[in-house]
């Protein structure tokens, strides 16, 4: 219950249907409780075999005696209308039944129909909450997790929540309303046999909960490889192209079925533990109230403190105990699956943002003087990828990073755009750690253009627009034009309203990252970053892609992460890495003439070639 009561605040937004549907489920279990009384005179009918037998007319003598007064009054009234007339008194008595029993249900369709509108719209937030706090979490959390995991807690663990959260109103407020307004009128019946009847009850209630045990556990077992089998399915299907090249299609069933098998026995003890809860409900259920009719038998034949009718209607009420207390016991079960659920959306929720806005950050509106990046250490994890790194490049400059893999040139990327944050030293654009801005007013600062051409299955346009969401139709072909990119888009179906499929994978690579380009361009920023742009291309690609770079960066302050070396020899400055430190910089022709690393880089390059 301790993740449900964090959960609860969900539901707040919505308490006009909470308290509308305690209102209806009041009235239900009034009307439901009226539904037995209003048999009574019905069975007098029926069964009474002296009709001529005078009862006298009831008289209230304190508290203490009500259950007596109760009893004579509804016989002294049901006596008073069959000696006037009995086909008029059955009439007038299958007609209560039946309006009663409209009333039951109208009520109970009253308090499902507000609920409803109270779990869909804890539901939706829920999910809406789960989205926004994932796509605020910084980059480092997700190479830690799972994408299916992430998946399967906004989608299969949502909904889990969301059918326990109903189960939970119930346990809270339906089903309690009707126990008590059922224990009070069996009391008003007979004492005896209501306090007979809760000997039982907690005996039964220890049994289903000792069954219950461990069944959050398990529900939490299921939820986490269910996430794991969600993974190797988005794997599959991002690497579909490579799984069937290498003819691995064997090793991926393999792992897919590993996973599902693991996940089939988890949810068979899941199931079976949780279908248990029904036939030993019933089971209990049906005992106590065949040792109810036993002993409620002994009063009436024996005691007489009863009369037949009355212990009928008395067995009504102990129904309309017994019915809700399985459905307690249900609920139960749900809810511990429920709680499971609950804790493993909440771990996303409560994760703190390591990279957060800082109290009273700033907006960084413009860009005017240089970047700088001062004495800078980083480490993913145990070793260092980044030591004692500075470097300034200053407005309107274009500075290339170059230097074999795993030499920190992408890792600098991540950190100016706060991706990731540095172990150690500062970075500062116009002499102000980037820290001290809000993380949005940094990004709106820079452009990205990355070697993997991140697109979406949507348009053209929409693509495009990603850049700026309010930019007008010229605005967007200004911009698909600066990066060589309306040549393609002229020539497709529907130009800039066609739909380039999942990934963008009904384009070429050169027209996808010719599309990232426009995107870029259509932001419009101060200060470009181009991670290895080029890199994935064929020769004639990368030609229309690199004259779609140099049109970008013009009047701009680029960073370029380069891979092909024949891309950045017009970068103003060229800083070679190795290991995380600098270990040259200075323009193409100068390095050249040193015949140091980046003439070895250089060299390599032009034998591949």
């Amino acid at each position: 219950m301790e993740y449900f009561k964090k959960i609860i605040k969900y539901a707040y937004p919505y308490k006009k249907y909470a308290f509308l549907n305690v209102f209806f489920n009041i009235l239900y279990a009034v009307f439901s409780a009226l539904s037995f009384i209003v048999l009574m005179p019905l069975l007098k009918v029926l069964f009474e075999e002296n009709k001529t037998k005078q009862i006298s007319k009831p008289v209230y003598e304190g508290f203490d005696s009500i259950n007596a007064y109760v009893n004579q009054s509804l016989s002294y009234y049901t006596d008073q209308l069959l000696k006037e007339d009995i086909s008029t008194a059955l009439l007038l008595v299958v007609g209560l039944i039946i309006v009663t029993f409209i009333f039951k249900n109208i009520f109970s369709y009253l308090a499902f129909y507000n609920i409803t509108f109270l779990k869909n719209g804890v539901l939706k937030d829920l999910r809406n909450d789960l989205y926004a706090k994932t796509v605020s979490l910084p980059i480092s959390y997700f190479s830690e997790k799972r994408k299916g995991d992430v998946m399967a807690r906004i989608g299969n663990d949502v909904l889990e929540v969301h059918y326990s959260f109903l189960s939970i109103l119930e346990l809270i407020f339906r089903d309690p309303i009707m126990i008590i307004i059922s224990v009070i009128m069996m009391l008003l019946f007979s004492v005896k046999l209501t306090i007979f009847i809760f000997i039982f009850i907690p005996v039964a209630g220890f049994i289903i909960n000792v069954i219950g045990k461990n069944l959050k556990k398990t529900s939490d077992k299921v939820q986490g490889e269910q996430g794991i089998f969600l993974s190797i399915l988005d794997e599959t299907l991002s690497g579909l192209r490579v799984i069937k090249g290498f003819t691995a299609e064997k090793i991926f069933n393999s792992k897919f079925q590993t996973s599902t098998n693991r996940f089939e026995k988890l949810l068979n003890k899941l199931m079976i533990r949780t279908q248990l809860a029904g036939p030993v409900s019933e089971i209990l259920g049906v005992t106590v109230f065949c040792v109810l009719i036993w002993y409620g038998g002994k009063i009436v034949l024996i005691d007489k403190t009863i009369g037949g009718d009355g212990l009928l209607t008395f067995l009504g009420f102990a129904y309309n105990i017994i019915t809700p207390a399985k459905s307690i016991s249900k609920a139960s079960y749900t809810i511990k699956k429920g709680n499971a659920a609950a804790e493993r959306i909440l771990q996303i929720l409560e994760t703190e943002d390591e990279l957060e806005d800082v109290p009273n950050a700033m907006d960084k509106l413009s860009f005017d003087h240089q970047i700088e990046f001062k004495n800078i250490w980083f480490k993913y994890q145990e070793d260092y990828v980044l030591e004692d790194f500075s470097l300034v490049i200053p407005k309107g400059k274009s500075v290339a990073l170059v230097g074999q893999s795993g030499s920190g040139k992408s890792t600098l990327a991540n950190l100016i755009t706060r991706f990731y944050d540095v172990t150690k030293g500062e970075i500062l654009i116009d002499g102000v750690n980037i820290k001290e801005f809000t993380k949005k007013s940094l990004l709106q600062l820079m452009g990205i253009v990355t070697q993997d051409s991140i697109l979406f299955n949507d348009t053209v346009k929409e693509n495009i627009k990603i850049g700026d969401p309010n930019a007008s139709d010229e605005q967007i072909l200004e911009a698909s034009t600066i990066a060589n990119a309306y040549e393609f888009i002229k020539d497709l179906p529907q130009n800039f309203d066609t739909n380039i499929g999942d990934s963008g994978n009904k384009l070429s690579g050169g027209q996808k990252q010719r599309l990232s380009i426009a995107r870029a361009v259509l932001k419009n920023p101060p200060i470009m970053i181009l991670d290895e742009a080029t890199s994935a291309l064929d020769t004639e690609s990368e030609k229309l892609v690199q004259s779609a770079l140099e049109n970008m960066m013009q009047n701009r302050t680029s960073m370029v992460i380069a891979h092909r070396l024949s891309t950045i020899q017009n970068a103003d400055n060229i800083v070679v890495l190795n290991k995380g430190k600098i270990v040259e910089q200075g323009k193409h022709e100068e390095l050249l003439s040193k015949k140091g690393d980046y003439y070895k880089l250089v060299s390599m390059q032009n034998m591949d070639t």
